[in-house]
């Protein structure tokens, strides 16, 4: 993993930087693991665009990630690291002892010919998926399940990890990569160590065209509209009333800056030990 800096020979190139692609051993995705990928534009079944700045885009096919790893006691093998479009995180494709091939999130220093296991008693090695009342106090996880059986959710972005930070009877506290500490049940598994490609933040675009490419689409900004068309639009200069500046906001009205909007009686909301922001 690296990234490599282009000579800026154009203008797109000029602040252009892509990744290595070092640890990814094949370019060819296994077949029967893909899906066909449909796009919506943001548009609903009616037609209405109800999320803005979608659209175009380099087409893609899926590829199904195992994220429940409930073989369990049944080794692996690491067959190829592979690129995977849909995420930021690289992808490994295994093969059980049974035969049935499937992929995996591919943990940090992942290599080809790697035995994995998932297991009550698995080494605590890099890629091994444990019960979380099973993982050392202290390790780093990734792929958290909040529900028993129900797959993975939680750390599963490029170069992320979790922390186990104490198990106590049925819950393991859990301090998540946004800083947020909550209680998972203990019996859910994880999978240790880091996701792979850390270096995935560190590349820059370089050029508007390249999120073309993923289909994001440009975003005009609201200070630069007509009044009619959002909250912050029209005026002569920046001043926009009060004899200042608007706070900044949606097209529809909600603020977008300091005001919560988060529910007041969510159901997780007990689950949560220390909020990601803390005064």
């Amino acid at each position: 993993m690296g990234i490599r800096i282009l000579k800026p020979i154009t203008p797109g190139t000029r602040y252009y930087s892509v990744e290595t692609f070092d640890e990814v051993t094949t370019d060819k995705p296994y077949k029967p693991l893909l899906k066909p990928l449909k796009k919506s534009g943001g548009r609903n079944n009616t037609g209405k665009i109800t999320s803005r700045h979608r659209g175009g885009g380099h087409k893609r096919r899926y590829r199904v990630i195992d994220f429940k790893r409930n073989k369990i006691d049944m080794p692996a093998t690491v067959l190829t690291i592979e690129y995977d479009p849909n995420r930021s995180a690289r992808i490994a494709l295994i093969k059980y002892e049974d035969g049935v091939v499937t992929y995996i999130l591919a943990p940090n220093k992942l290599k080809v010919g790697d035995t994995i296991i998932s297991s009550p008693d698995a080494e605590f090695k890099d890629g091994n998926a444990l019960p979380l009342n099973k993982i050392p106090v202290g390790l780093f996880i990734h792929n958290i399940e909040m529900k028993p059986g129900k797959g993975g959710q939680l750390a599963r972005s490029a170069g992320v990890f979790a922390q186990l930070v104490a198990v106590d009877g049925k819950n393991a506290q859990v301090k998540l990569p946004s800083g947020e500490v909550r209680n998972v049940p203990s019996v859910c598994y994880a999978t240790l160590g880091a996701v792979s490609n850390h270096d995935h933040q560190k590349v820059s675009e370089g050029k508007a065209g390249r999120n073309i490419w993923r289909g994001i689409k440009p975003q005009t900004r609201g200070m630069a509209m007509n009044p009619i068309d959002h909250p912050m639009g029209g005026g002569e200069g920046k001043t926009k009333s009060g004899g200042g500046r608007k706070h900044p906001r949606s097209p529809w009205g909600q603020l977008a800056k300091g005001f919560k909007t988060r529910k007041s009686n969510k159901a997780s909301d007990k689950d949560i030990i220390r909020r990601r922001k803390t005064k």
